[in-house]
């Protein structure tokens, strides 16, 4: 445990922001696996809809600098792929 001020409260900053990227992550996956569920029903409009939704919580997550950029034009890509493919 840390004795200093200063590291204790770099011990509560980073607490709140891992909490933070954590719930960030958590919502980039769930908008990725209602991309994936909607296209494994076959139900196009649906899964486009769902595809703007979860290419919009990756592009956030991307400026609040949660993904790489790179991981970002992965995760967008391959759930186009997804859709496209219908």
């Amino acid at each position: 445990m840390a004795n200093i001020k200063s590291a204790k409260k770099r011990i509560k900053v980073i607490s709140k922001k891992t909490l933070r990227n954590k719930m960030i992550k958590s919502q980039v996956k769930t908008a990725m696996k209602k991309v994936i569920v909607a296209v494994n029903a076959g139900d196009k409009e649906v899964a486009s809809t769902a595809l703007k939704n979860a290419t919009s919580v990756i592009d956030r997550a991307y400026i609040k600098g949660i993904f790489h950029k790179n991981a970002v034009a992965r995760k967008k890509s391959s759930l186009t792929k997804l859709v496209n493919s219908l």
